[in-house]
């Protein structure tokens, strides 16, 4: 999609639903905070290795020349917002892989973790 396409004519769409995205922003920090005191401090005792942070989040397009001042702050807190939430749901698949790697029952319309695939199946337990 071509994010300039719609910028002029949807601003006012944009600017009533940012207030809403934002706030978002403390209770990641917040989770963000915890998840990694829990990350720093269980995982060693666990023997499971750190998951690394700087592969999963990425906060570099505020650098392009073309993006005026608000673009810039939007793109930071998406690289930040939906990075933090693919590193968080690594860490919670690192935790699940040790604590219960047994496949859930699959019904219709259930989308599997991808680290589900070598999870072991009900039926050989």
């Amino acid at each position: 999609m071509d994010f300039r396409k719609y910028r002029k004519q949807r601003w006012w769409r944009h600017s009533l639903s940012a207030p809403i995205i934002y706030s978002f922003l403390w209770p990641i920090i917040f989770v963000d905070i915890w998840s990694e005191v829990y990350h720093r401090i269980c995982f060693p005792l666990y023997g499971l290795p750190y998951v690394k942070r700087k592969n999963y989040i990425r906060i570099d397009r505020h650098k392009l020349k073309t993006l005026n001042l608000i673009q810039k702050i939007n793109c930071m807190y998406c690289g930040y917002v939906n990075g933090y939430i693919n590193y968080l749901k690594e860490i919670g698949a690192r935790t699940e892989q040790y604590w219960c790697s047994i496949k859930h029952e699959t019904p219709e319309g259930f989308v599997e973790p991808e680290h589900h695939k070598n999870f072991i199946p009900r039926d050989r337990l």
